[in-house]
């Protein structure tokens, strides 16, 4: 069976007109489920015949459809971000091309009429050929884009054979390059669908809103027959072709989705479908939908499911959207392809902003510097055209849809401003993106990725580019690559999309890691990432990249940007709350206020607070609600404001915290005069310190009380994070290189003096003259042993520091934890706005963040004091003058380093503390700026001062 269609650049052929996804009161038959299924390692390997109804397919498995076959024993999954994994000579693609044949008998329902029928693919990875009864139907190209089928004619009432040719490699895989996982086979869904004779063949919907008088116009695009009702408004059966003019309409946004229900219908189909009013324009250099300026707070999403790939239930979708929601998300960019159709409908529903991308990436050829680029190619002219077109179509009755992309990453050339024409005649209503127009020549925003803050600054002052992108809105395609620990810096972007109009937010990278769910040799559940499969090629960890995890639970990194993006913000301001709307379009009308006043984290007093409503972008400034008294003892005392949800949504229930802020009543109570006055007890090689007890001849603290603790001792390293890995001249490398994860440590000397003991040390690295004197000042009461750490810089440092603070071990039964300071959640130096100061609780196991790739994380900070417990009440209490970061885990910092899956942490006996003055920031160089200069830690002199309190077991019932 001929094969040369694999690697035609042009177009699938045998289709129909590609027309809008809707579903009618016609009759459509679901034709997923279990279909037969057979692998062969080549086009050419793979059976004659299968279309034929005689052909004996009873030693062939079966494949679920929708599916990939390499997530169902066929084959095995490839990683790759920007390389092909094939050798790069277009339109050709490897002889070794697995092709997966896919057959499906399928009667028709009792009640089905003889009439036109269309045979729908949703998505197939990366060419299929169909056949259905015998008769070739055409062959589909374009991955992610739906293909329909005329099958009407052929159809038979019991024993229709549907049968499927799909090739791995393609033509089109060239066009398919999206940093993704390469998966094959049917994974959306395969539609039969009857197409009345004098039904709907396809239909558009403008819905227009003119802000100035809150008016919506309607139009009806379709053949002669086609009519329009929408009994909220009083419309029956506009014809197609005619404008309705709407008074008082309630326009749609992604704050406020309002739809109206109503039908496009003849005499012989019915098909509902849900109306959002809204006008996109791009106007004084700025985009506006509905005469606002709108700035997106959105995230990058790719579909995906650790356990079904690209193949994503509907609840999953539906649970994607309602995460987005509950963390302040308001848009999406459909990274890299059009999404499952039923995705957008969420979207109207829910409320998102979307920019709908075209299935298109050429990423590859950047390796060949763009030589050969199918961009520039006249032969993939028309495949580039019906790519966008296919999506257009499709996409183009969702009011959630306001921006087209061309596609990402696919350089540049004449096929994609032919696209860009071709898309501006067929829909002048939305603006169109594409990054790579880096001149906006043929786009209508401007658009970056991975812009630093300092150019995001310049380009809002209209300092940088080309002069035409002066006039543009500008948007960050991609920013705050979310690649494990981090991003950083998120606050900052935050401010420049406030300061400067033209810049009007932009998008996450990215919403979810592509983790693959797996187990090890002993059966323990894991995520996989590039080359857990044997890949010869492939790009790692750069795979796992999301704000949340595989399973959906949210990383740090959402409640992060939920805080930074809060659409409320609450400060205080002289004495008095100020409440601003960051809002663009909604009031705050739906929301209500309240306040909680705590005291050392424990709550003394509430109260309903009452704000009036706020217009977009308003502020009203309030006067602190009556407090109690502050009690004698004087204790630290904050106020909490929360903005929550008035009533329930379809994404959160009413109480739903939206926003929040904080404010400081009372200053901390002086600290407890220093531990100080007991004398030190030498008895042969142990020396006693309070409750302390130490080697003589080292100066080690060797048991607390009843503990048995190791240390603490001067710590300088974490576990790299995947952005301490990133960029051209990674912070991990200078690291390693200054010796950072292999110091070691001299003694200087022990003496007493006084009632105190001084250890003094010198740290530093082997084969290096730089170092770092680390002096131990340690005094004791009866009850609490008092450490004073003084560090001073010796040399040039060549690199700044993961980490300054102190390593310990404890025992292992110490697994509870209560603070008071920020959390609940870890927080880092430039990663810190979702944690709040109070009080927290937790398991010492439940400190941690499972990172996919394992690395820094779990650090709590601004502590005031932390207790360490046992089961039975007894453990150690820290407190700082004034305040420490920690963590606590079951590991070593070395050993999380070493780890690449989280199966591969042992938890020890012990318990690791670290008690820490700083960390480096987080940055997000994994792909983007570092740490900004402010949270960067430079070598310098510092101190650390910590007061040590065994605790008794709690007393006996």
């Amino acid at each position: 069976m001929p094969s040369s269609y694999v690697e035609d650049p042009a177009p699938g052929h045998g289709s129909s007109a590609p027309r809008a996804a809707f579903r009618s009161d016609a009759p459509a038959l679901s034709l997923n489920g279990e279909w037969r299924f057979l692998l062969s390692p080549t086009a050419e390997a793979a059976p004659e015949g299968i279309e034929r109804d005689g052909f004996d397919d009873r030693h062939w498995g079966a494949i679920p459809v929708p599916g990939h076959w390499q997530l169902n024993g066929h084959g095995s999954p490839a990683y790759t971000n920007v390389r092909y994994p094939f050798p790069v000579d277009p339109p050709h693609v490897p002889s070794d091309n697995p092709t997966g044949d896919h057959r499906l008998v399928f009667d028709l329902p009792d009640d089905w009429a003889d009439q036109p029928a269309l045979l729908r693919f949703d998505g197939i990875d990366s060419c299929g050929r169909v056949w259905l009864n015998g008769a070739e139907l055409g062959v589909t190209r374009g991955s992610r884009l739906p293909t329909e089928f005329d099958v009407g004619q052929l159809l038979r009432r019991r024993g229709n054979l549907l049968a499927v040719r799909v090739h791995q490699w393609s033509a089109g895989s060239y066009l398919e390059d999206q940093d993704m996982w390469w998966l094959s086979g049917i994974f959306r869904d395969v539609t039969l669908l009857a197409r009345p004779a004098g039904g709907v063949r396809d239909y558009a919907i403008d819905a227009g809103y003119d802000h100035p008088t809150a008016r919506g116009t309607l139009r009806l695009d379709a053949d002669s027959g086609v009519r329009l009702s929408v009994p909220e408004l009083g419309i029956t059966a506009l014809p197609a072709g005619e404008t309705a003019d709407v008074a008082d309409v309630q326009p749609w946004s992604a704050e406020e989705p309002r739809l109206y229900e109503g039908e496009v219908h003849t005499d012989t189909e019915r098909v509902p479908v849900r109306i959002g009013f809204r006008t996109v324009t791009v106007e004084d250099g700025q985009l506006k939908v509905n005469g606002r300026r709108i700035v997106f707070r959105g995230v990058n999403r790719h579909e995906f499911h650790p356990e079904s790939g690209r193949a994503v239930p509907r609840e999953f979708a539906a649970a994607d959207i309602e995460l987005m929601k509950r963390h302040n998300v308001n848009a999406v960019r459909t990274s890299h392809y059009p999404p499952d159709p039923a995705f957008l409908d969420l979207c109207d529903e829910y409320g998102l902003w979307v920019i709908d991308e075209n299935d298109l990436e050429t990423h590859g050829f950047i390796e060949l510097g763009w030589r050969g680029n199918p961009s520039d190619d006249p032969r993939w002219a028309d495949a580039y055209v019906d790519r966008m077109r296919r999506m257009v179509e499709r996409d183009k009755n969702h009011p959630s849809v306001v921006l087209w992309s061309l596609g990402n990453e696919a350089g540049t050339g004449r096929n994609l401003a032919a696209a860009a024409e071709w898309t501006h005649r067929r829909d002048p209503t939305r603006p169109l993106h594409y990054e790579g127009d880096s001149d906006c020549s043929y786009t209508d925003v401007y658009s970056r990725m991975y812009a630093d803050h300092d150019e995001v600054d310049r380009i809002g002052q209209g300092l940088a580019g080309p002069e035409r992108i002066h006039e543009l809105p500008f948007i960050l395609c991609e920013f705050g690559h979310a690649m494990g620990n981090g991003p950083g810096g998120l606050l900052e972007y935050r401010d420049l999309f406030e300061r400067h109009p033209r810049c009007q937010g932009g998008f996450v990278w990215e919403w979810l890691d592509h983790g693959l769910a797996r187990q090890d040799t002993q059966g323990r559940a894991h995520f996989a990432y590039g080359g857990d499969f044997g890949e010869p090629l492939h790009d790692g960890t750069f795979v796992i990249d999301g704000v949340v995890h595989p399973d959906r639970t949210p990383s740090p990194a959402l409640a992060e940007f939920a805080k930074v993006f809060e659409p409320v913000r609450i400060t205080a301001v002289d004495g008095a709350l100020r409440v601003t709307s960051h809002y663009d379009i909604a009031s705050t009308a739906h929301l209500d206020f309240s306040w909680t006043l705590e005291e050392e984290g424990i709550e003394i007093a509430h109260g309903a607070l009452t704000v009036p409503p706020l217009a977009p972008g308003a502020a009203t400034d309030l006067p602190l609600p009556e407090l109690p008294e502050r009690p004698a003892a004087g204790a630290e005392s904050w106020l909490t404001v929360r903005a929550v949800l008035a009533d329930d949504t379809s994404w959160a229930p009413a109480g739903h915290v939206v926003a929040r802020g904080q404010c400081p009543i009372a200053a901390k109570r002086a600290p407890a005069a220093p531990a100080a006055g007991a004398a030190a007890e030498v008895t042969g090689s142990e020396l006693r310190l309070g409750p302390g007890v130490f080697d003589r001849s080292s100066g080690q603290l060797t048991s607390l009380g009843a503990l048995v603790v190791e240390g603490p001792r001067l710590d300088l390293w974490r576990a790299p994070t995947d952005n301490d890995r990133g960029s051209a001249d990674p912070d991990e490398a200078r690291w390693r290189a200054a010796g950072l994860h292999r110091v070691q440590h001299r003694l200087v000397g022990v003496e007493l003096l006084g009632d105190a003991l001084v250890v003094r040390t010198r740290v530093a690295p082997a084969g290096h003259g730089f170092g770092m004197r680390a002096d131990y000042h340690w005094s004791a009461d009866r009850r609490r042993l008092r450490l004073r750490l003084d560090v001073e810089p010796e040399g040039t440092w060549p690199c700044t520091l993961p980490r300054l603070g102190l390593r310990m071990t404890l025992p292992g039964a110490l697994g509870g934890a209560e603070w008071f300071g920020r959390g609940p959640g870890e927080a880092y130096a430039d990663s810190r706005q979702a944690a709040r100061i109070g009080r927290f609780t937790s398991t010492v196991d439940a400190l941690q963040t499972p990172y996919v790739h394992p690395q820094e994380n779990g650090n709590r900070i601004d502590l005031r004091w932390l207790r360490l417990t046992s089961a039975d009440g007894a453990g150690l209490r820290v407190d700082g003058e004034p305040a420490f970061a920690f963590t606590a885990r079951r590991w070593t910092s070395e050993q999380l380093d070493a780890a690449a899956h989280t199966t591969d942490l042992e938890p020890g006996g012990t318990l690791v503390l670290n008690l820490d003055l700083a960390q480096n920031g987080l940055g997000s160089a994994s792909c983007g700026p570092g740490v900004l200069p402010r949270y960067r830690l430079h070598p310098q002199s510092a101190s650390l001062t910590l007061t040590f309190t065994p605790l008794d077991p709690d007393p006996a019932p």
